[in-house]
């Protein structure tokens, strides 16, 4: 389907809703991320609201850092800088080679670093005395403050543009933050903050307290959006880096990417759903009001159930990545030119393969006031050509 004759979402839809752009945590694979908003852009979707985890709070501080016409060349630099340390292919054809080549990647980077984004320490962390920064740290975050500070304007993120919500956790507390430019100046503390994932990353001291990952209590912040707006409609296109679904691994090193999987999918089919379960509640206690006898209407209590009963409007939007059979629990640090392309690329394949829905766009239907698709499958990928298997509603 091509460009021209695809659906464009420049045009109010569904109703007059409010486009936003959710972004789990992942690490290397948030290239899928970057894919998929420059192949979202040539549809017309432009986010007032982007929100994210870990890279997906890097990516996010990209986009709502830059002009709309600056954005895709931005992430391009920074996916092409954090993946020039790997710039060679695999030697032989075959799964098996380029598992091999992944793993080998992958230790590369443990070990020597990312460009612009962490190098070792040195010594390494169980050298430092007690107590010090990088006692607790394998790496040192300080090549990503200079990248975020040459590739986000900050001034135009706190000028409140476009709306960015990050997620960490505080440290000392266990409890999870959300750093909002609605509601405060973001710095490029924030965003480290969001993606310092320990014990590889140290922790980022922001007022006084430190702040991991948020990827450690919720790998997506959807249910952040959710909770925040409940008046004005929304069309969320969540860009996930891990499937909750998959097979059944049949070796070491798949049962290690499976159990990532899980652990970093955060459960978003369980937060639509038991969202959709919120607003068909409201559904209903609106219609039971209407019922009710004309001299209860008038009743405080009834005018404070009528008030919780407002809900709006919203479309969520799944775009899943789908790992490739030779990749394994490394996938998220394996930070190759090959693979951060091949990310990109599916990206960029899931949503040309959204839009040839255009039904999804359309205001919910038959009374439902939330609706959620995954329009590109769930499972494993082992071909490499993905296709439709089918939408759903929860």
């Amino acid at each position: 389907m091509t460009d021209a004759v695809a659906p464009s979402l420049s045009a109010p839809c569904p109703a007059d809703a409010r486009r936003v752009l959710v972004l789990q945590g992942g690490g290397a694979l948030g290239s899928y991320q970057a894919g998929a908003y420059d192949a979202l852009c040539t549809h017309g979707f432009d986010p007032a609201w982007v929100a994210g985890i870990s890279i997906g709070a890097i990516n996010a501080a990209i986009i709502a850092g830059n002009p709309k016409e600056r954005r895709v060349a931005r992430l391009k630099e920074f996916w092409e800088l954090v993946s020039s340390p790997v710039m060679w292919r695999p030697i032989l054809n075959g799964e098996q080679s380029r598992s091999l080549f992944n793993e080998a990647s992958a230790a590369f980077i443990a070990t020597f670093g990312v460009p612009g984004f962490f190098t070792p320490r040195v010594p390494p962390a169980p050298l430092w005395p007690r107590g010090t920064p990088q006692a607790i740290s394998y790496y040192d975050t300080a090549p990503l403050r200079e990248t975020l500070e040459r590739l986000v304007d900050f001034d135009l993120i706190n000028s409140k543009q476009v709306r960015l919500s990050v997620g960490a956790v505080n440290v000392r507390t266990g409890n999870f933050a959300y750093f909002d430019n609605a509601t405060q100046k973001i710095g490029p503390e924030h965003i480290m903050a969001s993606g310092a994932l320990p014990p590889g990353f140290p922790p980022v001291e922001i007022d006084g307290e430190h702040y991991w990952d948020g990827g450690l209590v919720s790998n997506t912040p959807l249910d952040y959006v959710l909770d925040q707006e409940k008046n004005e409609d929304l069309l969320i296109f969540q860009v996930d880096l891990f499937s909750a679904r998959g097979p059944l691994p049949d070796s070491i090193l798949e049962a290690s990417e499976r159990e990532k999987d899980i652990r970093y999918s955060s459960r978003t089919r369980l937060i639509t759903d038991a969202n959709k379960k919120l607003h068909n509640t409201r559904k209903a206690l609106r219609e039971l009001i209407t019922r009710l006898p004309e001299e209860l209407k008038s009743d405080p209590l009834v005018a404070t159930l009528s008030e919780a009963a407002k809900e709006n409007s919203v479309t969520v939007v799944h775009l899943i990545y789908k790992s490739k059979i030779f990749e394994s629990g490394s996938k998220d640090y394996d930070f190759s030119r090959i693979g951060m392309l091949e990310h990109w690329r599916a990206g960029e394949e899931d949503v040309r393969v959204t839009m040839q829905h255009p039904e999804c766009f359309a205001q919910p239907q038959a009374g439902e006031t939330m609706v959620a698709y995954d329009l590109t499958g769930d499972g494993r990928q082992r071909h490499p050509k993905q296709t439709v298997e089918g939408a759903s509603s929860g």
